[in-house]
């Protein structure tokens, strides 16, 4: 028995991370709205500036993977020193980053309000859309499975 909207492996990689980006910017989108008309334009703003910036770590992060997935794998010869140089510059571009995003959180918080539950909940956006996405490719392996 196979599931019709499960057509696609879900441990293609690429496929998986278009889903986590989509479902995050639609979940964006639909907090920002809410929280707008339910709560503020000071609670939607936050939310959003969290969204942006958890988003733009998870876009960065994605695209020095793949980096360092794929200058691992060109190395013909299995080279430790080429290797633990690749994955020493990884995590440093990931804390580089996470410093970054420090700093722009507040540079933002010193010229506007910031409402700490909306950044919170918009800097969870990523976290929900791969929990979201995953329950969905493990029900669909399940489904081809069976």
């Amino acid at each position: 028995m196979s599931n019709q909207t499960c057509s696609r492996e879900p441990e293609d990689a690429t496929y998986l991370l278009t889903r986590i980006t989509v479902c995050s910017a639609i979940l964006t989108l639909l907090l920002v709205v809410g929280s707008w008309m339910i709560v503020d334009w000071s609670f939607a703003q936050s939310l959003l500036i969290g969204a942006i910036l958890v988003n733009g770590s998870f876009l960065l992060l994605k695209r020095d993977a793949r980096r360092l997935i794929h200058k691992v794998s060109l190395s013909q010869t299995v080279e430790t020193v080429v290797i633990a140089s690749e994955k020493t510059r990884f995590f440093l571009r990931t804390f580089a980053r996470l410093i970054v995003v420090g700093l722009l959180l507040f540079v933002i918080a010193n010229h506007i309000s910031i409402n700490v539950i909306g950044l919170i909940l918009g800097c969870v956006t990523v976290v929900v859309s791969i929990v979201i996405i995953g329950l969905s490719a493990g029900r669909c392996w399940t489904l081809n499975k069976v």
